[in-house]
């Protein structure tokens, strides 16, 4: 694996020579670099146009072994990494916790340690638990990556929210950013706030006081002590909010929020909350319109906005197949210079 750096560059041209990627794990995104963020962008560049060859296969992970350990249900998030492992040549392995030793009482770190030992190279996790990943790379020696911990971080949906972005705005400096929804429960939430942050965009968040963080407020560069993120511009409106935006985000409604009282019904979160064609107007003219789903339509987005030319949302879910393979490139390269 000493040459998957000259062997990529041979069959997908545009990734840089020299990577300034040191990175053993992917847990979050909290504190990437500049030269991170666009590293793994153009990394990603490169991988679309693997994509959309005829055959969209390349062996630069061959021999490699991925395996995806999720403790919770997901589509999109497994079936991406499965897909971009599949097409770098690497053999990936789906291991769920029903079926598993899990269900024998089996720890965490038990489970991850068999994992390794029958041969992980990669470790893709997703546990209700926030820190549950940064527990799995103290005692392995397989790079992990964070496909989401509990209320904590989903690093790899922030870049594919990224490159979506500059796909269509370009730099997304001084761009204003609209992520409305429930911030206080959202790892997606809190992951874009960081990348998007430091990427130098202007983030506004929407929400009813309820499904804000306790103490967050209005607030421009540097970062929040008291709450460990970057401050942001808060409202409690959505039509205030959303004037002049270049990219709403809507977070799916978790609807056991109402059932622990944090919100009346839902026909008052839709009537003050819900991404419409009416609130959509005020923002900036071709607007996007992002969402990481699964989406409620008729709750948080209108299928009107969900289905117009503005919403990106199913580029966002190709685009993570990319910044995937992106991702688990880099740490395999990482991996052969150890």
């Amino acid at each position: 694996m000493a040459q998957v750096g000259s062997k990529l560059e041979t069959i997908a041209p545009g990734i840089p020579s020299t990577a300034p990627w040191t990175r053993r794990h992917l847990l979050d995104v909290d504190d990437f670099t500049h030269d991170e963020i666009e590293l793994v962008m153009q990394t990603t560049d490169a991988m679309k146009e693997v994509l959309g060859r005829d055959v969209p296969r390349v062996p630069a992970l061959r021999g490699r072994t991925i395996i995806t350990l999720f403790y919770e249900a997901s589509t999109r998030t497994r079936a991406s990494f499965e897909l971009a492992g599949k097409a770098l040549g690497a053999d990936v392995i789906n291991v769920a916790s029903s079926g598993s030793s899990v269900e024998k009482g089996e720890s965490l770190v038990d489970t991850v340690r068999t994992l390794q030992a029958v041969g992980a190279d990669i470790l893709v996790m997703r546990h209700g638990s926030s820190g549950a990943p940064y527990l799995v790379a103290n005692n392995v020696s397989a790079s992990v990556i964070n496909a989401g911990d509990g209320w904590h971080a989903h690093p790899t949906q922030a870049l594919l929210d990224l490159y979506t972005m500059r796909q269509h705005l370009g730099d997304v400096r001084g761009r204003k950013v609209v992520i409305v929804g429930d911030i206080a429960h959202s790892r997606v939430a809190r992951s874009n706030i960081w990348l998007l942050s430091a990427a130098g965009a202007g983030v506004t968040v929407c929400a009813p006081p309820t499904l804000l963080p306790a103490g967050i407020k209005s607030g421009e560069g540097g970062i929040d002590e008291q709450l460990a993120m970057p401050r942001v511009q808060v409202e409690s409106s959505l039509d205030v909010a959303i004037e002049g935006a270049d990219a709403v985000m809507a977070l799916r409604l978790q609807k056991e929020r109402m059932t622990s009282g944090l919100l009346p019904s839902l026909r008052e979160y839709s009537t003050l909350y819900q991404v419409t064609e009416q609130r959509l107007a005020t923002a900036a003219t071709g607007a996007l319109v992002m969402h990481p789903g699964p989406m409620n339509e008729g709750v948080e987005i209108s299928t009107a906005v969900a289905t117009s030319l503005q919403a990106v949302i199913e580029e966002q879910v190709t685009n993570g197949v990319a910044v995937r393979m992106a991702l688990l490139y880099l740490l395999s390269t990482r991996r052969a210079q150890l």
